[in-house]
């Protein structure tokens, strides 16, 4: 498989407090690759580097093969990186209609964003029930479908999902990983954090485990799930 994100000694920190301290991944296209670890192992800011809301101390972020190294984040989005961050993140006082037309601020034309509109509302049947409706009065699963649906909106060419199921209920966390099924198998290329690694760890193709700022373990998917470290840390030891 082509390799659509490559990241080469990857140290993000905030100050002088390293959180991120030299990692490399790849993220195949049309891949979903999974990063797992604890809390404060270094996900979150990883995702904050990809997505340029954080500046890198060292090493390289290449996207499509073209440097992208503190690149703003405006200018990720527009090249076609987008997340999901943790916590959902919606504008609240806004409708559910006015955070999708947010999310679909750059599409070409009036059809174009009609379609992806359509795709995206396709997608999630609740949202359409729900579009005048303020995002801040949505239930926490509803609100994580708009920030999905927010984010798909930009046709997105890879899609960072932070933590997507924190905080929801069982039958919606089982849910959106239906629909992150769903858009794998229409080619969606996405790197996934999550601390459900059971769930994300039957999803994806590859993963890498992350434990206190490093890569400590990476590969396909179910051989990683299958590692006695792993379950024993991550799985609930079964």
């Amino acid at each position: 498989m082509t390799s659509l994100l490559d990241v080469s000694g990857l140290r993000l920190g905030y100050g002088r407090t390293m959180a991120v301290k030299g990692i490399d991944l790849s993220v195949p296209a049309g891949a979903v690759v999974c990063l797992i670890g604890a809390n404060g192992a270094g996900k979150t800011t990883t995702m904050r580097g990809l997505s340029g809301l954080l500046r890198t101390a060292a090493g390289t972020i290449r996207f499509d093969g073209v440097d992208i190294t503190n690149t703003p984040a405006h200018r990720i989005a527009r090249l076609g990186i987008r997340q999901v961050p943790e916590g959902r993140q919606v504008f609240a006082e806004m409708t559910v209609e006015e955070n999708l037309r947010l999310g679909g601020l750059q599409a070409p034309d009036a059809r174009t964003f009609g379609s992806r509109r359509a795709q995206v509302l396709e997608h999630f049947p609740r949202l359409q029930e729900r579009l005048s409706q303020q995002a801040g009065l949505l239930s926490g699963g509803e609100q994580q479908m708009l920030a999905l649906g927010r984010a798909l909106m930009g046709a997105p060419r890879l899609l960072l999902l932070d933590e997507p199921s924190m905080g929801l209920a069982p039958l919606f966390v089982e849910e959106i990983f239906q629909i992150i099924a769903e858009l794998k198998g229409h080619g969606t290329t996405i790197l996934l954090v999550e601390q459900n690694a059971q769930a994300a760890l039957e999803i994806a193709d590859y993963a890498y485990v992350l434990e206190s700022g490093h890569i400590t373990l990476h590969g396909p998917g179910p051989e990683v799930a299958d590692d006695p470290q792993v379950i024993a840390a991550y799985l609930g030891g079964h």
